[in-house]
């Protein structure tokens, strides 16, 4: 599946558990220009619902995709304002 967005920066928390995914998504996304997307490479299975839920809740952010590798998950979030 190609996508129809770039990522403008890649955040790598592979090997770190909940909630930290989150929290250095979180930091990573403030630091972004609106409209900028931010690719992010977890290890942790409970980051596709963790960041899911994250970026549904806050303001601001959206989920653009996600994907399941074998070993690691990416996430793509845009910062929307």
């Amino acid at each position: 599946m190609s996508a129809e967005f770039d990522s403008t920066e890649t955040l790598d928390v592979t090997g770190a558990s909940c909630p930290m995914p989150v929290v250095k998504t979180k930091t990573a996304i403030d630091d972004l220009s609106e409209g900028e997307v931010l690719e992010v490479l977890a290890t942790d299975p409970g980051s596709v619902s963790d960041i899911d839920g994250w970026a549904a809740g806050t303001e601001g952010v959206e989920l653009v995709d996600q994907e399941e590798g074998d070993d690691v998950y990416k996430h793509y979030v845009r910062r929307t304002e």
